[in-house]
């Protein structure tokens, strides 16, 4: 067997990809064993992950795109007149991470400033293969390694000024993960001056697809991936002239970014709320981060903590700019076959179409109590202009190992087909939102055609949910504006009203 068919083997193996579009990626690479350590280092990537605060807007599916993984975030939003059958979903890009010809990774922050859309170029990590937190930070770097640069001495010096002499940390400067230990505050305001000053503008040419559309005309996908390849080279020219072949220690006095802030400008950003000193041991302070060096870009990193859940749900930790993967994963056994991700929303009568009703997404989870089996359905995200339960919420908890004598109520669906009750199973569920919880019992109702429905037994009200395929679901949708570049990847705040403009279904 030639060696390219054993690396396409390979490629064709971790299941990432159709073998067809295998066929397609290879034409952007050198060989199938480049396009294989691509998808190797950009596996533990592809899922789903969730931010630390209960809000509306934080889902982010990491998905294939084109030579490409590219991080979606789902918008709330509410069920179209296709349904979830046929419809499509509204999303956002938050960053995406392209394969070169060799097979190396470049990584794009995505983001939106005064109605112009931007790509913010930086580093990928080293990937854990077993990555559960995703970092955006910024690194310190003393050679050039792809994407574009900020100076921060003029940074510094307006700091400087802020800081008297008796305020400083003295002694042996502390370089393990400077910038995490930065204080909330800190963070944000270096995220902000470096993207302000490493930003492309997207040309048009490259503002247009991210994944190839699902298409039944050959000829109509064809053209998607001539776009694509064009796409995908221009950013990567864009990425490789960022600061090509600079020398950063022979030239430390130029910058390398023409739009550099002006030190005005940086005083004004700094707003004079330095904290100085770190206010706990261990942090650093913002002019011990300042003085490790100069230059400095963005870096996603992908590393492995140890985390505590509940429920599946992770407890996080209080870190700016952090997402955590969530552990959906495919049903290991007959008694699991409802785990994983189910969408849907609340209305009568059962019906997989509800045209703008709130979308809500469910994860299912399986877990052992007291021998036995209990099934846990986890709000991940909710479709309403305010939250009404938490990101994380157990939406109800069904005893599989207990069967339900409650009768369903209804015969026919809207469309008056008729529904037949294939099982049913005793549980409880949350019957009102944030202020005023209680719980209710209810039963779980599995439809022969594939839908499951709960029931709660008092209120009478319905939660009907199905299956989903966010890619599938993803790759015909409608793609909305991002936010502001540190604001799209992680949001800053709790709140807990729908902050995306625009909110609307599909």
């Amino acid at each position: 067997m030639s060696s390219h068919k054993v690396w396409l083997f390979q490629c064709d193996k971790l299941g990432l990809v159709p073998y067809t579009t295998l066929i397609e990626w290879r034409k952007g690479v050198f060989s199938y064993k480049a396009l294989c350590r691509f998808l190797v280092n950009i596996q533990p990537l592809i899922g789903t992950w969730v931010h630390r605060n209960p809000e509306l807007m934080h889902v982010v599916y990491v998905m294939p795109g084109f030579l490409s993984v590219v991080g979606c975030r789902i918008i709330p939003q509410k069920i179209g007149p296709l349904g979830l059958e046929d419809g499509s979903i509204l999303w956002t890009p938050v960053f995406e991470i392209l394969c070169n010809h060799v097979g190396s990774t470049s990584f794009f922050l995505h983001g939106r400033e005064r109605g112009v859309d931007y790509v913010y170029p930086g580093l990928l990590k080293s990937v854990n293969k077993d990555c559960n937190v995703l970092l955006l930070e910024i690194e310190h770097r003393h050679q050039w390694a792809g994407g574009k640069l900020a100076d921060l001495k003029n940074f510094a010096h307006e700091v400087d000024n802020e800081v008297s002499s008796s305020q400083r940390i003295v002694g042996q400067k502390r370089t393990e993960k400077p910038f995490i230990r930065l204080e909330s505050d800190d963070r944000e305001l270096v995220l902000e001056f470096v993207t302000s000053q490493v930003r492309d503008i997207v040309p048009d040419a490259a503002n247009v697809l991210l994944f190839p559309r699902p298409r039944i005309d050959a000829v109509d996908s064809q053209q998607d991936f001539i776009v694509l390849h064009e796409r995908r080279l221009l950013l990567l020219q864009m990425y490789e002239r960022g600061n090509m072949n600079h020398d950063l220690k022979s030239d430390e006095g130029s910058p390398l970014n023409p739009t550099e802030l002006g030190s005005s400008e940086v005083y004004k950003s700094l707003d004079c709320t330095c904290n100085y000193p770190a206010s706990q041991a261990g942090d650093a302070t913002l002019h011990e981060f300042l003085q490790l060096g100069d230059w400095v870009g963005l870096s996603l990193q992908a590393e492995t903590k140890e985390l505590y859940s509940c429920k599946y749900w992770p407890y996080r930790y209080e870190i700016l700019s952090a997402f955590y993967k969530f552990p959906i994963r495919a049903p290991k056994a007959c008694d699991e076959e409802f785990a994983g991700l189910w969408g849907g929303t609340f209305g009568l009568p059962p019906s997989a179409d509800k045209p703008g009703k709130p979308l809500f997404l469910i994860f299912i989870s399986y877990e052992e109590t007291k021998g036995q089996q209990q099934m846990y359905a986890n709000k991940i995200l909710e479709g309403k202009s305010r939250v009404s339960r938490p990101n994380g919420s157990t939406m109800f908890v069904v005893n599989i190992d207990e069967p339900s004598m409650t009768i369903f109520p209804w015969n026919t669906d809207k469309q008056t087909n008729s529904i037949s009750v294939k099982q049913s199973f005793k549980g409880e569920g949350i019957s009102d939102g944030y202020r005023y919880r209680s719980i209710q019992p209810g039963s779980l109702f599995v439809l022969e055609n594939g839908l499951i429905v709960f029931l709660w037994e008092h209120s009478r009200d319905l939660l009907t949910l199905k299956r989903l395929d966010l890619g599938e679901l993803l790759r015909r949708g409608e793609r909305l504006p991002s936010f502001p570049p540190v604001l799209n990847f992680a949001h800053l705040t709790s709140k807990y009203r729908n902050i995306y403009p625009g909110f609307s279904h599909f």
